[in-house]
């Protein structure tokens, strides 16, 4: 049962590696932020617009941010340094 749970959970991972949305759903982003609208964050393609590279949102994810979007800050995420270049990328890429 075990082995069956973890085979599942890593699965579960593994296709939100693939599928930077999915990945984006798994860690939560989206009770902050949406695609196209405005809610707690910005919307990613606004993100996207503002043209910040890679590393700069990586960092933004990684370790918060405050003062770039108003004046609710973005805490740090819990995810791994790959994790948050491939939101990055993603969010990038919505431009």
């Amino acid at each position: 049962m075990k082995k069956l749970l973890l085979g599942l959970f890593v699965g579960a991972v593994g296709i939100a590696m693939a599928d930077p949305k999915a990945l984006a759903q798994q860690k939560g982003c989206f009770a902050c932020h949406d695609v196209n609208v405005k809610k707690v964050g910005p919307a990613f393609k606004d993100v996207a617009a503002k043209g910040k590279n890679i590393e700069h949102l990586v960092s933004s994810i990684k370790k918060g941010s405050s003062g770039q979007w108003g004046p609710i800050p973005m805490p740090p995420q819990n995810v791994s340094d790959e994790e948050a270049k491939k939101l990055a990328e993603w969010i990038n890429s919505l431009k």
